[in-house]
C-alpha cells in the first residue's frame, strides 16, 4: 500500500481542553466497547487535560451509514449525521472501506464519494477528522481467501490514504502494523473481529500513527555522591539521609501504562529499572507505599534491579473500567432497545422511557468524573534503606 504523507500528518497531534473526540465508523470501534482500548490509550496521554468521548462505531456500518436504519424515521444516512452532530465533535476518527470493500474494485468511486460527503459534513461541524485504514482479516476459510480479501482492503486503504491527501488531513495506517503484529500474536478469535490483545495492538498502532512518542518504562538511576543525591528518570529525590543509610525518593510517570491483555501478561515487562550507583557494600531493601520489599546488594542495585510496577497497572486498569461502564451507559442512551417505541412513530406506547434516558446522562457526567480523578499517575513514594 502506498505510504502517503501530508502535512496534517507530520504535525505534532494532541488533544487540547474541551475537546470532543467521536469514534465512527464500523465494528472496529463498536468492537473495542467491551475493552477500553482506543480511549484509555488517548486518555491517559493527556492527564491533566479534560477531553469528552464518545463511541458511535455501528458493526456493518458503511460511509452511507447503512447499518443504522429504524423502521422509523429519519433515514440510515440522516441518523448518522444526527448522531454525529449531536456528538458535538472536534476531532473525529473515522473507520470505514472494510463492508465497503465487499464491492470490490467497482465499489470505489461510489465509496470516495461517500467517504468525502461525510468529511464534508465533518468540516461543517467544525471539527478535525483522522481517517484510519481497515484492519487486514487474519484467517479465513482458505489462504487464497485471505490473500484475495486483504488485496482489496489494501485498495480501499490506498483511496483513504488519497482521500486524506488531498484534503490535508491525517491518514493513519493500521492494516500493515497489525498484519505484521499478527505473525506473533493471535489478534483475532474469528479472523473478521479484533479481541481483547488485537485492540491492544490497535491502541499502539494508533499512537504510533499519531505521532506519539513510544510507552516505555524508562530506568531510574540514583547516583550518591559526597555532597548530593542526583536522580534521573520520572524520580525526584526528596530525602536523601545518607548519614541514616537512607534514602526518600518519589517517582510521577509521566501517563499510566496501558494494561496488558489477559494473554500478555505473563510474559510482558511490567517493571521498571531502578539503578542505584555510590551506595556503600551492604544489603539494601527498597520499599513502596505497600508494595512488596525488594532487598538486593549494592552491586545489584548498580547494576539495576527490576522493580514492579503492579500499582501503575492497577490504577489503569480500575481506569479502564471506568471508560468501559461510561461508554455502555452512552450506548444505552444513543442507541436504547426498542427506539421504535421510546423515540420514533410508536412512542405512544413507551415514550415515558425517554425520560429514562435523558438520566443516564447524570451517571455518565459522574463517571467522566471519576475519570477525570484517576487518569493522573498516583505518585509513588520509595525508600531504599540499608538493612545489613
Amino acid at each position: 500500500m502506498p505510504q502517503v504523507v501530508t502535512e496534517a500528518a507530520d504535525a505534532a497531534f494532541e488533544l487540547r481542553n474541551g475537546d470532543r473526540v467521536v469514534f465512527v465508523g464500523n465494528s472496529l470501534f463498536e468492537n473495542d466497547l467491551p475493552y477500553g482500548f482506543l480511549e484509555l490509550a488517548l486518555t491517559t496521554r493527556w492527564p491533566s487535560r479534560d477531553v469528552t468521548y464518545r463511541n458511535i462505531g455501528w458493526t456493518g456500518d458503511t460511509v452511507w451509514g447503512e447499518a443504522r436504519s429504524y423502521i422509523s424515521a429519519p433515514s440510515a444516512y440522516d441518523l448518522l449525521l444526527e448522531q454525529l452532530t449531536k456528538a458535538q465533535p472536534t476531532v473525529v476518527f473515522v473507520a470505514y472501506g472494510a463492508n465497503e470493500a465487499l464491492a470490490g474494485e467497482a465499489g470505489l468511486p461510489r465509496f470516495e464519494q461517500g467517504l468525502n460527503q461525510l468529511l464534508d459534513k465533518i468540516e461543517q461541524l467544525g471539527a478535525k477528522a483522522i481517517l484510519l485504514s481497515p484492519v487486514p482479516l487474519m484467517a479465513a476459510g482458505t489462504a487464497g481467501n485471505v490473500e484475495e480479501r486483504n488485496a482489496m482492503l489494501e485498495l480501499y486503504a490506498a483511496a483513504i490514504a488519497r482521500t486524506a491527501s488531498a484534503r490535508d488531513i491525517r491518514f493513519i495506517d493500521v492494516f500493515n502494523p497489525l498484519l505484521e503484529r499478527g505473525k506473533n500474536a493471535k489478534l483475532s478469535d474469528n479472523g473478521f473481529h479484533l479481541n481483547e490483545n488485537g485492540y491492544y495492538h490497535l491502541a499502539s498502532a494508533l499512537e504510533a500513527g499519531l505521532g506519539l512518542a513510544p510507552r516505555s518504562n524508562e530506568p531510574i538511576s540514583l547516583t550518591i555522591s559526597k555532597s548530593e543525591v542526583a536522580a534521573t528518570g520520572p524520580a525526584k529525590v526528596v530525602d536523601a539521609g545518607k548519614d541514616t543509610g537512607s534514602i526518600k525518593f518519589t517517582v510521577a510517570e509521566v501517563c499510566l501504562p496501558l494494561p496488558l491483555p489477559e494473554q500478555d501478561r505473563a510474559t510482558a515487562d511490567k517493571a521498571r529499572v531502578f539503578r542505584v550507583a555510590g551506595l556503600k557494600r551492604g544489603k539494601y531493601t527498597l520499599t513502596a507505599d505497600g508494595s512488596r520489599p525488594i532487598t538486593a546488594s549494592a552491586k545489584e542495585w548498580k547494576e539495576g534491579v527490576e522493580v514492579p510496577l503492579e500499582k501503575s497497572y492497577s490504577q489503569a486498569g480500575k481506569l479502564r473500567e471506568e471508560i468501559v461502564k461510561k461508554n455502555e451507559l452512552f450506548f444505552q442512551q444513543y442507541r436504547p432497545l426498542n427506539r421504535t417505541y421510546i423515540l420514533g412513530f410508536r412512542s405512544h406506547e413507551q415514550g415515558r422511557h425517554a425520560k429514562g434516558l435523558e438520566d443516564l446522562g447524570i451517571i455518565i457526567t459522574w463517571l467522566e468524573g471519576q475519570i477525570a480523578l484517576d487518569r493522573t499517575p498516583a505518585t509513588r513514594v520509595y525508600q531504599l534503606t540499608r538493612t545489613r
